[in-house]
């Protein structure tokens, strides 16, 4: 096959004119100027300060946070000995609980048995 008959094989080809298409169209949306060197520092000098200005935003909200911890604590510490004297039973100095619901009591004598299995 002469270099001319593989050129028009390609050329015939759909998935090859695809292709060649899309690398028309890519050079077109290529920009054709440059970013000038002024406004390429400024971008980058914005950027930077940007990071920095979200890293120290970060440090801030991190130092609040363990600054607030011992207070958080405390509280969550009322909260729960507000809970537990809430839900806790009380009982009477002569040791009856304070429900009045009635008690059964299995009363008895028992007796363990010797081991059996010898």
């Amino acid at each position: 096959m002469t270099t001319n008959g593989h050129q028009q094989d390609r050329a015939q080809n759909a998935a090859w004119r695809a292709a060649q298409q899309w690398q028309e169209r890519a050079r077109q949306a290529r920009p054709t100027s440059r970013m000038s060197g002024p406004k390429l520092i400024l971008t980058w000098l914005f950027f930077g300060v940007m990071m920095v200005v979200g890293t120290l935003l970060g440090l801030i909200f991190l130092l609040v946070g363990w600054a607030m911890m011992p207070f958080v604590r405390h509280k969550m510490k009322k909260r729960m000995d507000n809970y537990r004297a809430e839900h806790a039973e009380q009982i009477n100095p002569d040791g009856d609980h304070g429900d009045t619901r009635p008690h059964q009591v299995l009363e008895g004598d028992y007796q363990v048995r010797p081991d059996q299995r010898g």
